[in-house]
């Protein structure tokens, strides 16, 4: 059976007619809003919540949204790319605790590399107050830190994205380069055992494979919605991170798994 296909009996059948078409407006919806409800949706769209959750398995099928604990999320995807202001609004409490985490981790560090995206620029605000060489791909951090007297903050040169105000191609990849960094903060659109960390655009991935590259140490952080999913680009291996923070919510199967590939799984 066609598992898009709208049952016979479904006492409320979609207004939006064929399966495909509800699908296609259900992804711009939870692009749109970031987490939606299935029971919510199947009420929005008029029709049962077995239909929804079958048209959700279709779309998480094809990579683009996630499932858990009832709601669903969109993967980011080659045409698609969520930006800072929906990111400040999603998972936040959920973010900070990833982020107080993830600065005690840096140690006796003297140089770091803090990535583009909102997570990082809570770990920013959060570093501590030590002797630093700050390098980012991102704006908003350097901008936030350029009044920090015991920080020398290197923001890196390229072509401005507007999504994320973060720096990319070859004149950001360049400088990178020449730099040996003690500490890495990368994040990531998605992670999984077999593909690795992906990222929708081959700019912005360019840029973090030069991170991990030129990094002693590597810290990923990323809340659980982002596991076990893939998207376009693959910049790095899990295997490539000493330490990997997320949520609670992050299953402890999937935890275990990811630390018997090597580095160490905390979830926060």
């Amino acid at each position: 059976m066609d598992p898009t296909a709208t049952t016979e009996n479904d006492p409320h059948p979609s207004p939006l007619g064929h399966a495909t078409d509800r699908q296609r407006t259900l992804l711009k919806v939870t692009r749109s809003e970031g987490r939606v409800s299935v029971t919510e949706l199947a009420d929005r769209f008029s029709v049962s919540a077995e239909t929804m959750r079958r048209d959700l398995s279709a779309l998480e099928a094809r990579g683009l949204v996630r499932r858990a604990y009832g709601l669903a999320y969109p993967v980011e995807t080659a045409a698609y790319e969520s930006d800072l202001v929906a990111r400040e609004s999603a998972h936040s409490g959920e973010k900070e605790r990833i982020a107080a985490e993830a600065v005690r981790h840096v140690g006796d560090a003297e140089t770091v590399f803090i990535d583009e995206g909102y997570t990082p620029q809570l770990i920013a605000r959060l570093l501590p107050d030590q002797r630093l060489h700050v390098v980012t791909a991102s704006l908003p951090i350097a901008s936030a830190l350029a009044g920090r007297t015991d920080y020398t903050v290197y923001l890196l040169g390229g072509r401005l994205r507007g999504t994320t105000l973060g720096t990319v191609d070859h004149w950001a990849t360049e400088m990178l380069s020449r730099f040996v960094i003690d500490l890495a903060f990368i994040g990531a659109n998605a992670i999984s055992r077999d593909h690795g960390l992906t990222t929708p655009d081959p700019a912005v991935a360019e840029v973090k494979a030069t991170a991990v590259r030129v990094s002693r140490r590597r810290v990923f952080t990323g809340v659980s919605q982002k596991f076990a999913v893939s998207s376009f680009c693959r910049f790095a291996e899990v295997t490539d991170f000493d330490v990997i923070i997320s949520d609670r919510r992050l299953s402890s199967s999937e935890a275990s798994k990811i630390a018997a590939l090597g580095p160490a799984v905390l979830r926060v």
